[in-house]
């Protein structure tokens, strides 16, 4: 339900309908700038070969909430794409030669949910050669650990949803009052306390970045976002409050003694579409967004692929300084291209059935399991082969 909940609190919410980052000819003409393969450009081929995974090779890794097939879905067209870059292929993963680069090495994944359903399409495509052991969790099961013995990997989920220091006040169950308190100056300790444990790094932002929030810099309030005019605080715009703790983040890893290669994984678009009854948003397409399908202005969700584009720029230069590698993957647009990629209202088993005199949920949101967030995992293991850290390295 963390889904519904999230979309009722996002800013004009007709703002979560797609729009592209840039129109086909832009991106056309980008490609012809480029000298090298751009992996984010391309588009979605068929593919008869279908997913790396099914719901049942990896049933005992796929919750509940993503395994779409699971919950009744009917439709299987979505899981027969590929995503095809315009100058360059994109391989299947080969899991032994990932497996083997990344021996006696370990994987931090950092931010909410989206996180940690990227980093069980990871785990499900390894899962041919070796199974994860799950040897931590936190009691939310949010914050999680697994290790492959035979490589000595392992695999870290840390749930820091704003990167920067939260607080979360208890108001008595009254939800219509802000409930948490972020501090623009303070990075999550979550994260940073064990920073030297990680060899690579792959930051990610949420939706949170959308609640209402009080705003903090030196214990003071400054702020806030989403709180109501009698408060009389300044309002800091989401892609603000991201920007400020991309900086903070970045500034972190691009200075510190411990060396890391750093990986900020763009935005995931969600995709709620208007449906017939007043102020009911749904997912339920079946296939990809041609790119005229998603012609018209900029989302507001671009604007926060924009703060990362910049932000990772200057961070990267500043890091490359002090040795350490801070690199952008790009996912933002050939995600935007497949609404037909979350669970839609098959996050909950039979909730046709089981809802019939209730609203039924849409998850528009988090990525069917397998599904499009697969290429995600393709892209990033291409990436950290590519980065001359891992024993194995490869060409695009």
């Amino acid at each position: 339900m963390e889904a519904k909940k999230l979309s009722l609190l996002l800013e004009k919410q007709d703002a979560l309908n797609v729009r592209p980052v840039m129109k086909e000819s832009i991106f056309k003409e980008q490609q012809l700038k480029k000298e090298v393969c751009d992996l984010s450009v391309g588009e979605w081929l068929p593919n008869v070969a279908g997913p790396a995974y099914t719901d049942e090779t990896c049933i005992k890794k796929i919750p509940g909430y993503l395994n779409c097939l699971k919950n009744g879905r009917p439709d299987t067209e979505y899981l027969h794409w590929r995503w095809k870059p315009s100058a360059c292929d994109l391989h299947p993963i080969d899991p032994l030669k990932f497996l083997n680069a990344m021996r006696n090495k370990s994987i931090a994944f950092l931010g909410a949910s989206i996180c940690h359903n990227h980093v069980l399409s990871l785990i499900c495509q390894l899962s041919k050669v070796e199974e994860a052991l799950d040897i931590f969790h936190d009691s939310s099961f949010k914050t999680r650990t697994w290790y492959y013995p035979s490589h000595n990997l392992t695999l870290y989920v840390i749930w820091a949803p704003y990167l920067i220091h939260y607080e979360t006040i208890d108001n008595h169950g009254d939800k219509s009052q802000i409930d948490t308190h972020l501090h623009l100056d303070i990075l999550d300790s979550k994260w940073t306390s064990e920073y030297n444990k990680y060899d690579y790094v792959v930051i990610s932002g949420g939706g949170d970045f959308y609640r209402s929030t009080i705003i903090y810099e030196n214990n003071q309030v400054i702020g806030c976002h989403g709180c109501q005019p009698h408060m009389k605080l300044r309002h800091f715009a989401a892609d603000e409050i991201y920007r400020k703790a991309l900086q903070l983040s970045l500034k972190f890893i691009a200075t510190a003694e411990h060396k890391t290669f750093t990986i900020l994984r763009t935005w995931s678009p969600m995709h709620f579409e208007d449906e017939e009854l007043p102020n009911k948003k749904v997912c339920n397409r079946t296939k990809p967004f041609r790119e005229e399908e998603i012609s018209g202005s900029p989302s507001v969700l671009n604007k926060m692929r924009e703060v990362e584009v910049e932000e990772c720029e200057k961070a990267a230069t500043i890091g490359a300084s002090n040795g350490v590698r801070i690199e952008l993957l790009d996912t933002y647009h050939l995600s935007l291209l497949r609404p037909d990629g979350h669970p839609g209202p098959y996050n909950i088993y039979n909730q046709f059935d089981s809802y019939k005199k209730k609203e039924v949920h849409y998850d528009c949101v988090h990525w069917c399991l397998p599904g499009p967030i697969d290429t995600w995992s393709e892209l990033l293991v291409l990436k950290m082969l590519n980065s001359g850290v891992a024993d194995d390295s490869v060409s695009a």
